[in-house]
């Protein structure tokens, strides 16, 4: 449970204290706080909710962005990331 309060904080501080860096053609549909209801299966492995497969459909054009940003990387490319995006059916970007 602490280390799932960990990820949430540090995700939220990274979130909120940091600007992505994305094309500018993307930077209206790239916004990593939309994927909020994505954590609670990113970080303790549990089923994704419809919110959350929805915002990742939405943004599935911003994921090479979050890959290669290394404030953010580790939340899309973790093994728990990878199972919500499969459970998802979207498949993991080839940047």
């Amino acid at each position: 449970m602490k280390f799932m309060t960990l990820m949430i904080i540090t995700f939220l501080i990274v979130v909120m204290s940091s600007p992505i860096l994305i094309k500018a053609e993307e930077a209206q549909s790239c916004v990593p706080t939309d994927l909020m209801p994505c954590l609670p299966a990113m970080t303790t492995g549990g089923q994704p909710a419809k919110d959350c497969c929805d915002k990742l459909i939405e943004q599935k054009s911003c994921l090479c962005g979050y890959i290669k940003n290394p404030l953010y990387s580790m939340f899309v490319s973790s093994p728990l990331a990878l199972k919500v995006l499969e459970a998802c059916n979207i498949p993991y970007p080839s940047c």
